[in-house]
């Protein structure tokens, strides 16, 4: 239960309250683009070698924008981010649906124009700007409030998109994400930046520049960047292809919307669950456990025999410990290096992040037009959860220590 003091001040209650909206319509959509496959290699010609790269074209993008954006928010606050954000999205979703959207179009429109919107509307931006709003010992609290609303939109938007794609086609879908993106846009002009790190915090007289070569040179921070790469391939392996495993296996194509919709809503206690963690226990060893964890998922789902049962126990097991890696990941940064920065440190990191789905996007999509399935995707996957346990451990979870300039 949060207590009455909870929030610092009002514009913090209002920006928790923007930041969930704002990650639920950018991530709740872009759950879905899995399901699109189908429709889109029917109707624009798009194999599975070109989805997995488009999609891991906009997972790049959004991943190398995202530290950008953090200068931006860091410079100029977190709605002039979000709110150009919000604007690539609906001009990469529009033009998905109007055409031109073949070819390298498509690329175009759903891998660079959404990527780059997602780099300002997606968990990290967002997440930071909260993150800003609150002391340390209810930081990871609140950021994986924010992170479990986007879980929020992974639950719903599976259901719904896969009903108004049945009902209506991928076009009429698309126009329905239109007027969702535009709630967005307005909803970004209510977040708000503090100016100024809080109080009782050393203030940091740092440059950005200053602050990007501490991190580069911290031991921690790169374990730290590392660890997150693999984060970025497991959900990008399965948000992406999970529908063409589970037909692959001679499952019904609903088992795939069931598993999204899953990961959406048992991704809801384990963020919550990770950010309260965060606070009574080390996150580094936090992090360990997730990611040990996944791969214990992961060899269930893939070594047992194929069926529904197995399938939803994957998606309740994996959607636990979907994002339950981002308030740890983002509570270690502001620990370290404190809150001025953490806009554009967490961008480095999710970055690494975004490299990591870029590989898992494309690579099996590639893998399975080579060898007729997922499985060395899969083999790989088990490999980066043993080496992502390992490489948190030597973390040094120890504020930096900086000399004060009177």
């Amino acid at each position: 239960m949060i207590k009455k003091d909870f929030f610092p001040n009002k514009a913090a209650l209002v920006t928790l309250v923007a930041a969930c909206l704002v990650v639920i319509i950018s991530l709740g959509i872009r759950q879905t683009f899995g399901l699109f496959f189908f429709d889109f290699e029917v109707d624009l010609g798009c194999t599975q070698t070109d989805f997995g790269f488009a999609m891991g074209i906009q997972l790049l993008f959004w991943g190398l924008l995202g530290p950008i954006f953090g200068i931006v928010t860091d410079k100029y606050g977190g709605k002039i981010a979000v709110f150009t954000g919000f604007l690539f999205y609906i001009a990469g979703v529009y033009f998905l649906n109007y055409g031109p959207n073949t070819g390298s179009w498509f690329t175009f429109d759903i891998g660079i124009l959404i990527g780059i919107g997602l780099g300002a509307t997606a968990i990290s931006i967002p997440v930071s700007i909260v993150a800003k709003h609150f002391p340390l010992n209810t930081r990871t609290i609140a950021t994986g409030i924010v992170t479990s609303a986007g879980s929020f939109g992974y639950f719903v938007s599976p259901m719904y998109t896969r009903y108004t794609l049945m009902e209506y086609g991928w076009n009429t879908t698309l126009v329905i994400f239109l007027f969702m993106l535009m709630a967005g846009l307005l909803i970004s002009l209510f977040l708000s930046t503090p100016t100024q790190e809080l109080k009782h915090e050393n203030y940091n007289k740092q440059t950005a520049m200053e602050a990007m070569k501490e991190a580069f040179t911290n031991k921690s921070f790169n374990y730290l960047t590392l660890g997150f790469f693999v984060c970025g391939w497991h959900i990008a392996l399965v948000a992406t292809h999970i529908p063409m495993h589970i037909r692959d296996k001679g499952l019904e194509d609903w088992t795939a919307t069931a598993i999204l919709a899953l990961i959406g809503l048992f991704n809801v206690f384990g963020t919550l669950s990770s950010g309260y963690l965060s606070t009574k226990i080390s996150k580094k060893k936090l992090l360990s456990a997730i990611y040990l964890l996944r791969g214990v998922s992961l060899m269930y789902f893939v070594f047992m025999p194929p069926s529904v049962v197995n399938a939803l126990i994957f998606g309740i097991t994996f959607g636990y410990l979907w994002l339950a890696t981002v308030p740890p990941t983002n509570g270690i940064v502001g620990h370290i290096f404190g809150t001025k920065y953490i806009t554009l440190l967490y961008g480095f990191v999710f970055l690494s992040h975004q490299i990591g789905s870029f590989l898992g996007a494309y690579l099996g999509g590639l893998f399975h037009d080579l060898y007729g399935s997922l499985n060395y995707a899969w083999y790989i996957s088990i490999a980066l959860s043993l080496f992502a346990g390992l490489i948190h451990l030597p973390i040094k979870e120890k504020a930096i220590e900086r000399p004060q300039i009177a």
